[in-house]
């Protein structure tokens, strides 16, 4: 205590001399902080005079709480799906519930468009005018209405994810905003209307808008929209579309010099309001893709003389730009599978590509879709060919593309007919009039009844028709709900084009040579924010979870399950767990743990055999899960080719070749055991070989120990 004293009273004194003006209470801390440093030190100087440095055994104690989870011998499973906020709300409004399908009280918003866009390809520019009909069909009263304006990623400040513009612009520029009839004031920035016991409330506010200048905005209304009314918001704008040799992404570069333009995303939209969140407020950083509302579009798209325009929708005036010879040659489309040219290499320009004329307005028309893309070139050929959509007939496809790019467009025709029919009798028959492919800068990219690609991804884009196309999800934050189940669906396709069945065996158990890399976001993480691994959160993994799902109940079950949900949701927009309920509950399996698992976590099954022993006819394998995800244990055994006739067990399926198939429920790893003694009793034949999980659907990182008897033994 002396000592202590005596160095409080030193250190005390310099604090007093040093900083004259220093609290008391300051002072003391400082002594403090010195005392405990001091003892530290002493410390360190003690052990190191005294004694030497020893390994030590921790008496760090483990809480009770923490042991199941660092038990090797113990797990604790998770059975059920994390059930945030959102959902929860949807499912007391009754828009959604535990079937999976949409709910008594399911609405969502819609919104009509009707677009005059001007293309100037001198400047690159096009300048539009819009009216967006806003149905609200929610129970909510809007007092803001929030847009997207993806063209201002193109500005120099924009925030982007792994994205680079072609070009640097001005994005896009709104220069007017009315709300029925009511302007918008540009230039004041998130105001509110008034409110009773405002001071003034008397005096109108005007609506204002803020965030022109990013890729979301928001206007604050004067007036609400109230619940179950409609709304007119018209927009003037322009914007520059990006061209030039150093864009890296999708929909970065949206033209060639000043000769070929694919615009996309190009016009202001309202955001999705949906009953979940509410407002759909992502950034648009690039990468991530669209959730957006249902609708009819008009369109008049004013071009100059000779250039073909093709886009979403129908043509609806090919009398006033189409050339006699043209409209000739599409009405034979849908006669044969041959594919027609409807605008020859050499027919280029007013009065030979389109009908005569220094500018030509075509007008389209689509109904219930939820975007408008289209393209135009001064010398485009124009080929086409049909589909026949079961239930339906034939519709037509459309090629354009620059004549020496024609080689890529080959197979483009027969490849796009595959698919739609394919993907038709898989899920749903495809509902749109038509489809295009469009050749440019993007070339792979998929918008409704547009495909901006060539015969490489045709099969791919196509698939897209169906999500996020007619089941519109979230592609910004979920993005494996179309982009993965897209992916699944090609594997289909391809086998089917080939003449054989496609096979997922061993996707699933790949996996396990994934898991662990700390980079990887779940599947539930936000596609907009997934960073270095965006690719195979949204692409590849789902494919591999129902290689799983499918070495659970059957990969014909899992697709049958997928086309009821399909039919459920069409033109609807559902959500994760809409999909794993409705998936439940189609194959009638309780399935929480496999949801779990793969949306929400990255981890693995890791299974191996342990060992295996004899006695008399009954054998006893002991398989070990080291992973934290279960599932079901599944062996085949391989017998000798004489003994004794095997016998039937109840779980097991004898194949042709004598080998069986032994199931045992993920329910056997409840109770928290990481080991499980499978018991067989086939009556007496000798057994050559067991392996554990044959079809390799279960994610595993080591595979060596899955065989026995090992390769060493």
């Amino acid at each position: 205590m002396k000592r202590r004293s005596r160095t409080v009273h030193v250190i005390l004194s310099l604090l007093e001399l040093g900083c004259p003006v220093v609290t008391r209470a300051a002072m003391m801390f400082c002594v403090w902080c010195c005392l405990w440093l001091l003892s530290v030190v002493a410390a360190a100087q003690t052990v190191e005079s005294e004694t030497p440095l020893q390994p030590q055994e921790s008496t760090v104690k483990i809480p009770d709480v923490l042991k199941p989870a660092i038990d090797p011998q113990k797990r604790a499973i998770r059975r059920d799906v994390p059930f945030p906020n959102p959902i929860r709300k949807a499912f007391e409004a009754g828009t959604r519930d535990f079937s999976g399908r949409p709910g008594p009280n399911y609405w969502q918003l819609q919104t009509d468009l009707t677009i005059n866009v001007r293309l100037d390809a001198a400047t690159q520019i096009l300048t539009g005018s819009e009216t967006i009909l806003i149905h609200n069909n929610s129970p909510d009263e809007l007092d803001r209405i929030v847009l997207r304006l993806d063209h201002n990623i193109f500005r120099a400040q924009a925030q982007r994810g792994a994205a680079v513009p072609a070009e640097t612009t001005d994005g896009m520029v709104v220069t007017r905003i009315s709300i029925d009839g009511t302007e918008v004031d540009l230039t004041a920035q998130g105001g509110r209307r008034r409110r009773p016991g405002d001071r003034d409330e008397n005096t109108t506010r005007s609506a204002s808008v803020r965030g022109l200048g990013e890729t979301v905005a928001t206007i604050t209304l004067a007036n609400p929209i109230p619940a179950h009314t409609d709304a007119k918001l018209d927009i003037d704008w322009h914007t520059k579309l990006p061209g030039g040799p150093d864009g890296r992404g999708h929909r970065m570069t949206q033209r060639w010099g000043d000769t070929l333009f694919q615009p996309t995303q190009w016009f202001p939209r309202v955001a999705k309001y949906d009953d979940l969140s509410g407002w759909d407020t992502s950034v648009y950083l690039g990468p991530a893709e669209f959730y957006n509302n249902f609708g009819r579009f008009d369109v008049h798209i004013d071009v100059p003389g000779g250039w073909i325009v093709t886009g979403t929708g129908v043509l609806q005036n090919p009398e006033e730009v189409l050339t006699e010879t043209a409209r000739q040659r599409l009405a034979t489309v849908l006669d044969s599978d041959d594919e027609v040219t409807i605008v020859g290499e050499e027919e280029v320009g007013p009065g030979k590509s389109t009908a005569n004329g220094d500018r030509l307005v075509w007008h389209f028309i689509a109904d219930q879709v939820n975007d408008f893309a289209w393209a135009t070139a001064e010398n485009y050929v124009w080929k086409a060919t049909r589909a026949t959509i079961p239930g339906k007939g034939p519709i037509p496809i459309h090629m354009v593309f620059l004549p020496e790019r024609a080689g890529m467009f080959e197979r483009a025709g027969a490849i796009s007919r595959h698919a739609l029919e394919f993907y038709s009798k898989l899920w749903i028959p495809y509902p749109f009039p038509q489809l295009t492919m469009q050749d440019g800068p993007s070339a792979g990219m998929e918008y409704p009844m547009v495909v901006n690609s060539n015969q490489g991804a045709a099969d791919h884009e196509v698939g897209h028709q169906w999500w996020p196309m007619m089941l519109g999800t979230n592609e910004t934050w979920y993005g494996w709900m179309d982009e993965g189940l897209n992916m699944y669906m090609n594997s289909l396709s391809g086998a089917d084009s080939r003449g054989s069945v496609a096979n997922f065996d061993g996707r699933g158990q790949s996996y396990g040579r994934q898991s662990g890399n700390v980079a990887e976001p779940t599947m539930m993480w936000p596609s907009n924010y997934s960073g270095s691994m965006y690719g195979f959160q949204t692409y590849s993994k789902a494919p591999l979870m129902l290689s799983m799902l499918g070495g659970i109940v059957g990969d014909e079950e899992v697709q049958r399950a997928i086309r009821e949900y399909a039919e459920a949701w069409a033109f609807k927009h559902p959500s994760p767990w809409d999909f794993v309920f409705f998936m439940s509950n189609s194959l009638d399996v309780d399935l929480g743990w496999f949801w779990y698992y793969w949306l929400w976590s990255t981890e693995t099954v890791d299974g191996s055999i342990q060992n295996v022993t004899t006695t008399g006819t009954e054998t006893i394998v002991t398989v070990k899960q080291d992973g934290q995800m279960p599932s079901p244990v599944v062996l085949k055994v391989d017998f000798a080719s004489e003994g004794p006739a095997l016998k039937e067990l109840p779980n097991a399926v004898i194949l042709d070749n004598g080998s069986a198939i032994l199931t045992w429920p993920v329910d056997v790893w409840f109770d928290g055991s990481r080991t499980f003694e499978a018991k067989f009793d086939f009556g007496g034949r000798q057994i050559e070989k067991i392996s554990l999980d044959p079809k390799r659907r279960f994610p595993d990182k080591v595979t060596d120990d899955n065989v026995w008897p090992r390769s060493h033994d």
